[in-house]
């Protein structure tokens, strides 16, 4: 049997492979000079503004690598869309800061970008996965690339020993994830999403309840790893640290939002019967993740640890719909606060500093920046006129209470409190008077922090731009 393909479908990953290749080979063969280096970042934003491109003329359901009467194993949606856009969005801005990182001349530039736009293939081909193989391998493509990336800089061992604690997790989530994927193959005869849902809903199998679960309970974990959700949430701090600032962002965003993507995926499409056994779990995760991360960066007083603990409370309000099984207000809480933690990454990168009183004055010192970093913060903690963030909450509040989850509502609520805390904290400083000397980072890192405030602002007023794409 030959399976027909609709290359349009795929276009997006496609052109991001094929100029994963084209950067690795054109630095092998160019001299090592500032302006290659320069050309090869252009051309990779060249290559995600076209992947861009093509996933926003992308319209209606396409679907590709289909088995007659099984299911198709790639499929094109809104919700494929939105994921592939916050990836392909976020992955710009990561450029940007890796441009301003390569200059200093001590990262292979071009096995750099390679190793980026392969983990953005995955992160675009991961929300289109429809059988449990793709999903694997695509989650691998987003995760595998990261190890790399975080231990690229030469002669740095905060970053080799970031790289070896996230290849441990990955390892060990993905041993854990596949051995619940092969307990629900093992019951179900079936990889595609909509194939084991479908078998999962005939009568009951002698002993198959306890396994589903089992299996349930494993992949769920499995995500929880990804996600950075407690008690799977220890690296977080340390590798988001050692990695440089690029990667960290990276961590924050685009393989958050992939271990995401699967986990809405295998949990709404390939276990929607078997809703009282995860929804429980889900809740309780989500409950433990906002509280700790929250609690854990309320004690940090460097801004990359601040911003990882910020990071993993996040994923607990991510968490939070998914239990009531609305995954679109966990989409749209994922791309509001996406737009929010780049910018701060990004003003972190353009003024770096090792403690967050160095942040002191800076909107005196550096108005741009300071007042960037500033509207992040209050975005991040739900406070006008960071309405990005207010907008996000309300989504999430909403659909939690209206899923009969009062006492997570009341943990959302206390958590909120909680986070107020660091933030304006964070944010005091920046108007407090300081020395006005300060480093400043490179033109492209500007760049960064004026697209992702830009967006940030533009979902403050006008959040029905994502609300209306999902609904």
């Amino acid at each position: 049997m030959i399976q027909s393909i609709d290359y349009w479908a795929i276009a997006a990953p496609l052109i991001l492979a094929l100029a994963a290749g084209l950067v690795l080979l054109l630095e092998a063969f160019l001299p090592a000079r500032p302006g290659v280096r320069t050309a090869l970042g252009c051309l990779t934003l060249a290559a995600l503004a076209a992947a861009f491109a093509v996933v926003v003329a992308q319209r209606g359901v396409r679907e590709t690598f289909c088995v007659p009467s099984v299911g198709c194993s790639y499929v094109v949606d809104a919700t494929t869309v939105v994921f592939a856009g916050l990836a392909l969005g976020a992955g710009a801005v990561v450029v940007l800061l890796s441009m301003g990182q390569l200059a200093e001349g001590d990262i292979p530039v071009g096995e750099w970008y390679f190793l980026l736009l392969a983990a953005l293939a995955g992160a675009v081909t991961l929300p289109a996965s429809r059988d449990l193989i793709m999903l694997v391998v695509a989650l691998e493509l987003v995760s595998l690339p990261v190890f790399a990336l975080t231990a690229l800089r030469r002669y740095d061992g905060r970053g080799a020993e970031a790289a070896l604690k996230l290849f441990v997790v990955s390892v060990v989530s993905t041993a854990v994830m596949l051995f619940g994927i092969s307990l629900l193959y093992g019951i179900t005869g079936a990889v595609h999403l909509d194939a084991i849902a479908a078998a999962l809903a005939q009568p009951e199998r002698p002993g198959a309840g306890p396994v589903v679960a089992v299996g349930a309970v494993m992949v769920v974990a499995g995500f929880g790893f990804k996600i950075a959700a407690v008690p799977f949430h220890f690296w977080a701090a340390d590798v988001y640290q050692g990695a440089p600032i690029p990667v960290a962002a990276l961590l924050s965003v685009v393989s958050k939002a992939a271990g995401f993507a699967g986990l809405i995926l295998v949990l709404t499409q390939a276990l929607p019967g078997e809703s009282a056994t995860w929804t429980p779990i889900v809740a309780v995760l989500a409950a433990l993740t906002m509280t700790v991360g929250n609690v854990l960066a309320l004690r940090q007083t460097h801004p990359v640890r601040l911003l990882a603990w910020s990071s993993v409370a996040q994923s607990g309000y991510v968490l939070a719909p998914i239990a009531t099984t609305d995954a679109q207000a966990a989409t749209a809480y994922l791309v509001f606060y996406a737009a929010m933690n780049l910018t701060a990454f990004a003003v972190v990168m353009a003024v770096p500093h090792d403690t967050l009183d160095g942040y002191r004055g800076l909107v005196s010192a550096r108005p741009v920046a300071g007042l960037a970093l500033a509207f992040a913060l209050i975005c991040l903690a739900g406070l006008p006129p960071g309405l990005a963030g207010l907008f996000a909450k309300v989504v999430v509040f909403r659909e939690v209470v209206a899923g009969g989850l009062g006492w997570l509502a009341v943990v959302m609520a206390v958590n909120t409190v909680i986070g107020l805390y660091y933030y304006i904290a964070w944010t005091a400083r920046l108007f407090t008077p300081a020395d006005a000397t300060r480093r400043a980072g490179s033109g492209p890192a500007w760049i960064a922090v004026g697209v992702a405030t830009a967006v940030a602002v533009g979902f403050s007023v006008a959040p029905q731009l994502v609300l209306a794409t999902l609904g």
